[in-house]
């Protein structure tokens, strides 16, 4: 039943109280014959039957003169809200007087004593009254509640590594701080309305209680809600209660940001969308399991509590349905498709769900309100599930990535970058990861010919390292890198230059190794052995790389072919050595214009190859050039063959890898 505002009675309400007034007023005894405490006078000399159909009809009196049907038109007056309380506790003696003639009957030939019809009429009126009493208690003096203190509390107690502490992926709306003991929440009342203050936050561990009524007004509901409850009006007691406090819920849920999604909405939503909700929910959360539904257990608690209302109603059907509302969002990402970009996210929806159980477990205790614990319990499994789900999809994912176009320059590809940053952030995870992840890879896994077939090579046993040491996590973030490295070669393939295809694989096994270096987590995990046989693989590239390319320029500075031996003879070809300055100059101008356009985008690694090219170039040159200068420079157009000095190949090394045009170099001819 929804309940209605403190005037919205309906008509046929209003009917039925119009006649239990009227039959009230036919069955009362001639007023001032039987004077009461319940009225202002003094007490007679009357038996004890009369003294007590005085006080009964003193009642009805009371009672009939609350009756807001019988009320002349305009504002009704509540009783509660008057300033006089002596009023409002007369009201309710009166009721009590009620009941109890109703439970003790009066003597024997009193004219009360063939009907209890009056009496009851009476309570029916009473009841209506004090359910508009109860209800306007709970709308006027509830207490103010700011968002922003909510805020100030909802860090607390979060044990696993949390979103808010990796940063880039993870910067979750509204973290704080917790608070300060000494900490004041609000000063003045401000419009009527009690705000919060630090005295009214009870401490328990995690959860914080507020007092979302003021005590006085928790004392009157109490009041109220032990009459009607004795009365028989206990549901419509509840249900006035849970009326009134649901409102107040959705008022702080929206301002929280928590939406009335459905799982298909949900699961239809962009992932930029998702992501932002998913951080204001994560936020929501734990201001409505540790402070919103906490406070209203509470609240409920301090109400209903002995009164004989079974099994949390009150309070169960308070929260229920925000609850279900609440958890119903994580519900439906944790059945929601999988995808890798999800991964973190869905972890940090884990850790909190995980984090807030024992409190969901302890606020939501009872018998009609545990079906909410079994929900966040069952979303929790399915969100662990859908983590293993989505590492074994990334995994699959990075298997399958297609080889399409070549990156020019043989830079680092994309897919490098993406999946180190990925295990990165998954061994900022670590801590839950672990926990999750159970089994690790075969050793003597062997992928089938259509995985193969998908990743454009055949098929093959990839060489998976395996370590006792290793934990399962560690072993498939092991297996993430062979299966990345396998796709690499795959796509190196797709260089028609032997050397290039090498640089390709030399800056992207560096940059895997640098990440693993580069991270204290990610290389425990990984293990020193499979970074040093990293290590070796990119030392290999590098060689291969420069065989590929030097091995042939350096063949032309070879003594092999150029002496000869006659007596017209001075002991040299010239004609081959002009040959091998020649095809020198041809085989440098090429490498120099081609890979100034290739690219090795670490500085450092950029600087250590053109030392290591340095080292064996120019001194070879250098002594080529003092052998067989002279044959040279004594014919015609030496500078047709001696086109460069030591120093101009310097200088022409400085543009390699730079991944853009060559510099033009005034270069000193070495004849000139």
């Amino acid at each position: 039943m929804e309940s209605c505002g403190p005037r919205d009675l309906s008509l046929e309400r209003r009917r039925k109280r119009a006649a239990a007034a009227a039959a009230v007023q036919e069955q009362r005894l001639p007023q001032g014959n039987y004077p009461s405490d319940l009225m202002e006078g003094s007490v007679g000399s009357a038996s004890s039957a009369d003294l007590a159909e005085a006080d009964l009809e003193a009642a009805e009196k009371l009672i009939l003169r609350w009756d807001s049907t019988a009320s002349s038109g305009g504002e009704e007056r509540m009783l509660f809200d008057t300033g006089e309380r002596s009023e409002a506790e007369r009201y309710l003696r009166a009721v009590d007087e009620i009941r109890r003639s109703i439970k003790e009957p009066v003597g024997a030939g009193s004219p009360r004593r063939s009907s209890s019809s009056s009496s009851e009429n009476a309570i029916q009126i009473a009841m209506a009254r004090l359910e508009d009493e109860f209800r306007n208690l709970l709308l006027s003096r509830a207490t103010e509640i700011e968002v922003e203190a909510l805020v100030d509390l909802s860090s607390l107690s979060m044990n696993s590594a949390s979103a808010e502490e990796i940063g880039d992926l993870s910067d979750v709306e509204g973290s704080v701080n917790a608070s300060h003991e000494g900490e004041s929440f609000a000063s003045d009342s401000v419009g009527g309305s009690s705000t919060i203050r630090r005295s009214s936050i009870r401490s328990m561990k995690s959860i914080r209680e507020m007092d979302l009524l003021p005590a006085d007004a928790v004392d009157d509901l109490r009041s109220i809600a032990e009459r009607m409850i004795d009365a028989g009006y206990g549901r419509e007691c509840v249900q006035v209660y849970a009326g009134s406090r649901k409102a107040a819920i959705d008022v702080c849920f929206r301002h929280l940001g928590v939406e009335k999604l459905s799982i298909g909405e949900v699961q239809r939503l962009e992932w930029d969308a998702l992501e932002a909700k998913i951080r204001r929910w994560i936020r929501a959360a734990r201001i409505c399991v540790r402070i919103v539904f906490a406070s209203e257990r509470r609240l409920c608690e301090r109400i209903f509590d002995g009164l004989g209302i079974a099994d949390d109603a009150p309070f169960t059907e308070t929260v229920k349905g925000a609850a279900i509302q609440l958890f119903g969002f994580a519900e439906a990402i944790s059945i929601g498709r999988r995808s890798p970009e999800k991964l973190f996210k869905i972890i940090d929806l884990h850790d909190t769900i995980s984090d807030l159980l024992p409190d969901v477990g302890l606020v939501f205790q009872s018998k009609s309100a545990e079906s909410i614990y079994t929900q966040a319990a069952e979303i929790l499994s399915r969100l662990a599930e859908a983590i293993r789900g989505i590492l074994s999809e990334f995994e699959n994912a990075v298997l399958r990535d297609p080889p399409k176009t070549p990156v020019p320059g043989g830079t680092i590809h994309p897919l490098t970058r993406y999946v180190m940053n990925y295990i990165n952030l998954i061994s900022d995870y670590k801590l839950t990861l672990t926990e999750l992840i159970l089994t690790r890879p075969s050793a003597s896994t062997r992928l089938s010919g259509d995985d193969f077939a998908a990743a454009g090579a055949a098929p093959l046993e990839l060489d998976f390292p395996e370590s006792e040491n290793q934990t399962p996590l560690g072993a498939h973030l092991s297996w993430i890198i062979v299966v990345l490295q396998h796709n690499l070669e795959n796509k190196a393939a797709l260089y028609r230059d032997n050397a290039l295809l090498h640089l390709f694989l030399m800056n992207n096994i560096h940059y895997i190794v640098h990440k693993v270096k580069g991270s204290s987590e990610l290389r425990e995990m990984i293990g020193d052995d499979y970074l040093r046989k990293l290590t070796g693989k990119f030392r290999i590239s590098a060689t291969s790389y420069q065989r590929a390319t030097w091995v042939k320029i350096l063949h032309c500075l070879r003594d092999e072919g150029i002496h000869v031996s006659g007596s017209f003879s001075s002991g040299v070809s010239k004609s081959t050595l002009r040959d091998r300055f020649k095809a020198f100059n041809a085989s440098f101008d090429e490498a120099h214009k081609t890979q100034a356009h290739w690219f090795v985008p670490d500085t450092q690694l950029r600087e250590e190859l053109r030392i290591s090219i340095s080292e064996k170039l120019l001194p070879a040159y250098r002594a080529f050039l003092g052998r067989f200068r002279q044959h040279i420079e004594s014919g015609r157009h030496p500078e047709l063959y001696i086109k460069y000095s030591v120093e101009d190949l310097e200088m022409a090394l400085s543009d390699f890898f730079e991944g853009c045009n060559p510099l033009q170099h005034n270069r000193r001819r070495s004849h000139s």
